[in-house]
């Protein structure tokens, strides 16, 4: 069966056809490392996660990068705030790590590369250059704008007229030719307002007026916009034309329709071939969100409620489809997980065991098998559908368990094969780890952490300081890191 897609850009279930028949070029519009990264986030990073996963079992070769942008004034915010550091790169390097942290917690496979905005600040001047030379953007005191009138395709990925394209507040309009421009290049340094709108009220700053980083330019000194930044990551890393090109339904526009338009006017060739949006992810009524301050942070909710547990969550709604956040949400996931482990478990059990015989046959398990193949294959054909792909696991399970409660002796080859369906699809697909090997060695890490930790807090309450220092160098000598906060002692693998 054929994989089709939701392409936004035509509205229409596609065909899934990349430019070459072996290799699938796939972008994902990264995190802005502002704050910890929270289970929005992570959803997404699991849709894309398995989109990748399944290209790999479809036997293409998958090339995928994930940008990080490490440039903005959310991030300058934050500088001075707490130990998140003094600098704009200090606060970025500090929730970068955590991100990466996160990513390999939810057992993702890792990307091609991780770009940062501040490694291709040379190849985004000569991104914008090329624009300017080819009459679609122009200058003005010190800022580079992209004409959006001179892009006759302007608003075709959020189909809208430029007539009824919004201003994009990015700038001093006056500087514009039309206020629907959008920056390219920013003269001088970051908008201190624009700073100041974003510091929390409640939080205490070591800096009062922080200075965001700027570079040297053909225009002087100033900053990257922000769209001009994923054209020339992902151009410098896949190339000028890429086959799917990922993001949240709020990219849409204005970022990804400047994506779409930057780019094509700069090569002459089609951005991407497919547009793959993730819908949102609610807590409650509102959109998860940091700017809004109501979300639950991924190194937060692996401990808590374990990685299969999350990505079974994740999972059982669409990539595409809203899902809203609950406890008793993740407590379903808890128990849909338990119920695919412990079938896993007892077919394997029983499949290493004597009561599993060559000679049985039985043939209605051997069709559960098969259904259950063919329904999770169909599901992920039609735009991954994980929903749908998660039931066939779930039948799956049930297969096993009508088949082990029937039967004094077990069909051997049918259950070789249930073993073998979880573990394609289940582990290489989905990611959920059956053999609980990496789940339970993380579980044991923070078990043996947390003894450590306990030891050392008894020691310092004794007063026993240089013991306590060493316990904590000792632990930093295994790639533990220590840190003693207003709210107790903080570690991190």
């Amino acid at each position: 069966m054929t994989l089709r897609v939701l392409n936004t850009l035509s509205g229409e279930l596609e065909p899934f056809e990349p430019a070459d028949p072996d290799d699938v070029l796939l972008y994902y519009c990264g995190l802005t490392v502002s704050d910890f990264a929270h289970l929005g986030h992570a959803r997404t990073w699991v849709h894309v996660d398995v989109v990748h996963r399944w290209l790999d079992h479809a036997g293409y070769d998958v090339r995928h990068v994930e940008n990080i942008t490490d440039v903005n004034e959310k991030i300058v915010a934050r500088v001075g705030e707490g130990d998140l550091g003094d600098s704009e790169r200090a606060v970025a390097t500090t929730f970068t790590d955590q991100l990466l942290a996160d990513m390999r917690a939810l057992n993702l496979k890792r990307a091609e590369v991780y770009p940062r905005v501040t490694e291709h600040v040379t190849e985004i001047i000569d991104l914008v250059e090329t624009l300017i030379e080819a009459g679609y953007a122009y200058e003005t005191d010190g800022s580079v704008y992209f004409d959006v009138h001179s892009f006759e395709d302007y608003g075709k990925l959020s189909n809208q007229t430029l007539d009824a394209v919004e201003p994009q507040e990015d700038g001093d309009r006056s500087e514009k030719r039309n206020p629907a421009d959008f920056a390219l290049w920013k003269a001088g340094g970051v908008d201190t307002d624009a700073v100041t709108d974003h510091r929390h009220p409640d939080r205490e700053y070591d800096v009062t007026t922080p200075d965001g980083e700027t570079w040297d330019s053909p225009w002087g000194e100033g900053r990257p916009g922000w769209h001009i930044e994923c054209s020339a990551m992902s151009m410098t890393h896949l190339d000028s034309s890429i086959d799917i090109h990922m993001g949240g339904r709020d990219l849409v526009f204005p970022h990804h329709e400047n994506e779409i338009a930057q780019s094509e006017a700069a090569t002459g060739e089609q951005f991407a071939r497919y547009w793959l949006h993730a819908d949102l992810f609610q807590m409650g009524d509102e959109k998860m969100s940091s700017s809004l301050g109501n979300f639950v942070p991924v190194k937060d909710a692996v401990p808590q409620f374990g990685v299969n547990p999350l990505r079974v969550f994740f999972l059982s709604a669409s990539y595409n489809s809203t899902q809203t956040y609950s406890e008793a949400a993740i407590h379903e996931a808890e128990e849909r997980w338990e119920r695919l482990h412990s079938a896993y478990r007892r077919a394997s059990e029983a499949a290493d065991s004597a009561a599993a015989h060559t000679t049985v046959t039985d043939e209605d398990f051997h069709a559960a098998v098969d259904d259950a193949d063919e329904s999770f294959t169909a599901a992920m054909n039609e735009d991954f559908n994980t929903r749908e792909a998660l039931t066939a696991l779930s039948s799956l399970a049930s297969a096993v368990n009508t088949h082990l409660d029937g039967y004094d002796e077990y069909d051997y080859r049918g259950l070789r094969r249930a073993i073998e369906t979880f573990e394609t699809f289940g582990e290489d697909v989905f990611g959920l780890d059956f053999t609980g090997t990496s789940e339970g060695t993380a579980t044991l890490a923070d078990e043996l952490v947390s003894l450590v930790l306990d030891v050392r807090e008894d020691e310092r309450s004794a007063g026993n300081y240089e013991r306590a220092d060493q316990l904590r160098d000792e632990l930093g000598a295994l790639g533990i890191e220590i840190q003693d906060t207003d709210d107790g002692t903080e570690y991190r693998l």
